[in-house]
């Protein structure tokens, strides 16, 4: 079999771009997405290369932003928008390959071995898929090409984001010349701390880790030192899937709170809240879990504070009462009693619904037709459509939340 071509198509500043392209008498302004900052969410989600030229950077503070760009025109970020330009794009890809797979919602891989006899060359291909995309939705793609997944997205962070036309291609024999000199923080799969670790330990580029004996790599950090070996030296065998985020692991929501909460009881508010949107969400993938987790950040930005709990169930679950039971368990016996700012909720080891060992001494066919009344309610009228009592109080997000997709408005 041939050597394999992998495409990264990368959407340049995703969230400013659709904007300017909705909105062309900002086509030549500088532009900034952020959240809003009167609920904490005051952080910059995308500058469009005129804010980045002043020295705007994504997830950024806003105010630091507007110090840099004074003069930048601020937008609140408009999720669902975001959402449909990127499924639009997805079907753009889908006209040039059937092997499509979703890495973001401004990411997309795509393996194009098999349409070269259709469409010509990879280069040639990239400057189709890049003018399609530009014509239909206004949206700028830089394209990174590879024989894998690795080396395609390396070619677009490092190289195609920097060319003039956004397109390069990066070969396993040019790694070498190109790839191995880069800083070792520039490679895929390598953050902040691994990227203090490393140098720590002498390795200070791409190529000293291509180098380093993988024995001693995997001693350190197991099965995740190999795989950086592997990937400085351009080695990926995972396939291009349209099916990668199927087999969902876990279910969950976080959020980050409009001011610190520091009492039990406007933060039992939350997590139930935070267990009913889980529970909905696992109805609505006909998913339940036998595992609830609870993530909490205390409110101190100088000394971090809070947890990661999780407790097994003694039986799966989809309900909003089993899940905040435990919950506000964890949350009691693992809290500090200092202020947090965010807290979160997950519910993992997922079964399919219709497969569960039922329960003799817990039959829930009545939580059950609650439940399927309450989600034809929120299928038709919204999540805000029902809320309890206590998300009325001051304490409840239920009715911000509902206007929000990932944490931001729609």
């Amino acid at each position: 079999m041939g050597t394999k071509v992998i495409f990264l198509v990368d959407m340049q500043s995703f969230y400013a771009s659709v904007e300017k392209a909705d909105h062309p008498e900002l086509r030549n302004k500088p532009i900034i997405v952020s959240g809003d900052p009167e609920r904490r969410s005051g952080v910059v989600l995308a500058a469009c290369p005129l804010a980045k030229k002043w020295g705007v950077e994504n997830a950024s503070r806003l105010w630091e932003a507007q110090q840099l760009c004074p003069h930048a025109t601020i937008i609140r970020p408009r999720m669902q928008r975001y959402l449909d330009v990127s499924i639009q794009i997805t079907n753009i890809l889908n006209c040039f390959t059937d092997l499509v797979e979703v890495f973001s919602i401004d990411e997309q891989f795509m393996d194009v071995t098999g349409s070269r006899r259709l469409f010509g060359p990879p280069l040639v291909i990239a400057e189709k898929i890049q003018r399609a995309i530009m014509e239909k939705t206004g949206v700028y793609a830089r394209i990174g090409i590879g024989p894998n997944k690795v080396l395609a997205k390396m070619a677009c962070d490092n190289f195609a984001k920097k060319n003039k036309n956004g397109i390069f291609q990066l070969d396993i024999e040019h790694l070498q010349q190109l790839l191995w000199p880069l800083p070792v923080g520039k490679m895929f799969g390598v953050g902040r701390r691994m990227n203090q670790h490393l140098n720590r330990m002498g390795i200070r580029t791409i190529g000293h880790l291509a180098n380093f004996p993988p024995a001693l790599l995997k001693k350190r950090w197991g099965i995740n030192g190999e795989v950086l070996s592997r990937i400085a030296n351009g080695v990926d065998d995972s396939p291009v899937t349209a099916k990668t985020h199927d087999g969902q692991k876990a279910i969950g929501h976080h959020m980050t709170l409009p001011r610190d909460y520091g009492t039990l009881q406007e933060i039992k508010v939350v997590l139930l809240e935070l267990s009913e949107e889980v529970a909905r969400r696992s109805r609505f993938k006909h998913y339940m879990g036998s595992t609830v987790s609870v993530t909490v950040r205390g409110a101190d930005f100088d000394f971090p504070t809070g947890f990661h709990r999780q407790m097994k169930l003694t039986a799966p679950t989809h309900f909003g009462s089993d899940i905040f039971r435990a919950a506000y368990q964890l949350f009691q016996a693992y809290w500090d009693g200092a202020p947090i700012r965010s807290v979160g909720i997950a519910l993992s080891q997922l079964q399919i619904q219709q497969h569960y060992q039922l329960n003799l001494f817990d039959f829930d066919a009545k939580k059950e037709k609650i439940n399927q009344a309450l989600d034809l309610i929120y299928a038709k009228y919204g999540p805000a459509a029902i809320v309890r009592a206590s998300s009325l109080t001051e304490a409840g997000q239920a009715f911000h939340r509902a206007e929000k997709i990932g944490g931001h408005y729609k």
